[in-house]
């Protein structure tokens, strides 16, 4: 892969307007509906948008790709490894200690060892990655499908979005946590395609693609790909997660739905 000579900024995006024409209007409107401060109509049309967006894709597969299309050089993005004390520690002992917790709205909150999950009926799948700054990359991905692990722990009827918390700490923000987390909602969710992987290119996952556990949810922009999974909680709705956006970038203007 030939990276580009000159990648646009996230931010310097969000001005000109790149992303917002097109993920922005595909965005998570049933969420924004509730919370932004555009006025009725603007909450309607969005609301509208997202309903149409999901009746057209339905529960459609992202492309798949076969073995000599997968990229040589797949660039790794964001944090390249975490330095908490705690990830540092699970990095030296191979992992053996981490445990992905499953709580929130669930029946049966639960806490997975990675070799549990690999014992799981697992998928793997050829799928490209598209970045929000212009580029992208194609890779085998395996791993545990999302739904296997919420039908293991019970979502509650309430439950409307699945929150990843992860363990890499970026700049500091408003509210004094620099910590990455992402979110989806039930539909995708239980995609065939929405995995937790622990594999890439039949290796174990590089640390630099967020070991031991990434999501990946394919028919969405690569800032959803959550790398570094540590937790996942299913919530009613984001007003008590942090920015109350839905995600890192989503505090940060990005549009919560990014869907290709």
């Amino acid at each position: 892969m030939t990276r580009p000579t000159k990648f646009l900024t996230r931010r310097k995006l969000l001005i000109g307007g790149g992303v917002a024409a097109g993920t922005a209007a595909v965005g998570g409107w049933e969420m924004l509906a509730r919370q932004c401060d555009g006025g009725p109509v603007i909450r309607s049309a969005e609301w509208l948008n997202y309903r149409v967006q999901r009746a057209l894709i339905g529960n459609r597969l992202a492309r798949e790709y076969g073995e000599e299309d997968i990229t040589r050089l797949f660039y790794v993005n964001g944090t390249s490894r975490p330095d908490t004390a705690e990830w540092v520690h699970l990095f030296q002992g191979d992992f053996s200690d981490w445990r992905l917790k499953v709580d929130g709205l669930v029946e049966r909150p639960q806490a997975f060892s990675l070799e549990q999950l690999r014992a799981m009926p697992s998928r793997t799948q050829i799928t490209r990655h598209d970045c929000v700054e212009g580029w992208s990359a194609i890779a085998k991905w395996t791993g545990v499908p999302l739904a296997r692990v919420l039908e293991m722990v019970g979502p509650k009827s309430n439950a409307r979005y699945a929150v990843f918390y992860c363990a890499d700490q970026l700049e500091q923000t408003f509210d004094g946590s620099g910590s990455y987390y992402e979110s989806i909602d039930m539909t995708d969710a239980f995609h065939p395609q929405t995995i937790l992987a622990y594999g890439m290119n039949d290796q174990a996952l590089p640390v630099g693609h967020g070991a031991p556990l990434r999501l990946r949810v394919e028919r969405q922009l690569g800032y959803k790909q959550a790398k570094y999974v540590m937790r996942i909680q299913l919530v009613d709705s984001f007003a008590d997660v942090w920015g109350g956006k839905g995600g890192y970038w989503e505090d940060r203007g990005y549009a919560w739905y990014a869907g290709i």
